[in-house]
């Protein structure tokens, strides 16, 4: 199991967000979890940047943390569902938010991001 060398400082919300929502796909599984994409096969449709190594750690994150919630089918071959939890749809007008401003200043953040490249 992974140990963290460096201990957590949750002393306000900005420290408590981060630590929930640290890692480069966690928003967007969920929104695209809220989208109605809930099997693991077309999330990693979705995200095809992402190893599914990655996804599936950061979606068990995100399950440990209380925002999704995992459904196992009892059939053969298992049928996995992901769904957000009550805890995890508050989340969502945040995230949208975050979405709009970046659309709102996407020429600019976008020139930013490149010429640091």
């Amino acid at each position: 199991m992974y140990e963290k060398k460096i201990p957590l400082d949750l002393n306000c919300g900005l420290d408590l967000i981060g630590e929930i929502l640290y890692g480069k796909w966690k928003i967007r599984l969920l929104w695209f979890i809220n989208a109605g994409h809930q099997r693991p096969s077309e999330l990693q449709r979705k995200i095809p940047g992402a190893s599914r190594r990655v996804l599936h750690i950061q979606l068990k994150e995100l399950e440990q943390h209380e925002l999704i919630v995992k459904k196992i089918y009892p059939i053969v071959p298992p049928k996995v569902e992901y769904s957000l939890t009550e805890f995890g749809k508050t989340l969502i007008p945040v995230i949208a938010a975050l979405g709009k401003w970046g659309d709102d200043h996407e020429e600019r953040l976008r020139n930013i991001i490149t010429k640091l490249q």
